[in-house]
């Protein structure tokens, strides 16, 4: 990646902010601050908290940026980072997490719209705002599980480590998780067939 304002690439801007460069950091945070927000506000319902998140997201990555070593790609380091900073948050506070629909990022590459077509973004809207109200009304702890393993994709090894619970206990609490939203679904879709 590189960043088109300072003309720096995604690497270069890592060691240079390992040395201190200011700019190097305010390169680093234009590349991947909509990309932490994101994550901030899947994870937590609500916005004004997620930037919250994002921006202490962002202080961690300043005071560790000398313990990336490059042994995986930057934005997996910094997604985890993130990660971390949330359920620490969340553990301090007792917040609710929730796992809100992805934040579309502008795609330059995206079709144009033709007016009167099928617009596929909207195709199963109804489905995903039934599936987030179902994830909204997991237990915290089942929710955190659900997020981190289908949502965010971590294995229950890592899921067990960032939450501070055993790899059975991870396990079991997605098997929960997915049980309820499958019931949670059900009943969502027997609701709306007798007021359809």
């Amino acid at each position: 990646m590189t960043d088109p304002k300072q003309g720096i690439t995604e690497a270069e801007a890592i060691e240079q902010a390992k040395q201190g460069h200011e700019a190097a950091f305010e390169v680093l945070y234009h590349l991947h601050k909509r990309r932490v927000y994101s994550l901030c506000l899947r994870m937590v319902s609500n916005p004004v908290q997620a930037e919250d998140l994002a921006q202490e997201a962002f202080l961690q990555l300043f005071r560790k940026i000398s313990t990336f070593r490059g042994e995986s790609a930057f934005s997996t380091w910094l997604h985890r980072m993130t990660v971390n900073v949330v359920l620490m948050q969340l553990r301090k506070k007792g917040l609710p997490v929730v796992s809100l629909e992805e934040t579309l990022e502008a795609d330059d590459e995206a079709p144009r719209k033709e007016f009167g077509a099928k617009d596929v973004r909207l195709t199963g809207s109804i489905d995903r705002l039934q599936l987030q109200r179902a994830i909204d009304r997991l237990p915290p702890g089942y929710r955190t599980v659900f997020v981190l393993h289908d949502v965010e994709g971590f294995e229950h090894n890592e899921i067990a480590q960032m939450v501070g619970c055993s790899i059975g206990n991870s396990k079991s609490q997605l098997h929960k998780a997915r049980l309820k939203l499958r019931d949670y679904l059900k009943f969502m879709r027997a609701e709306k067939a007798k007021t359809g």
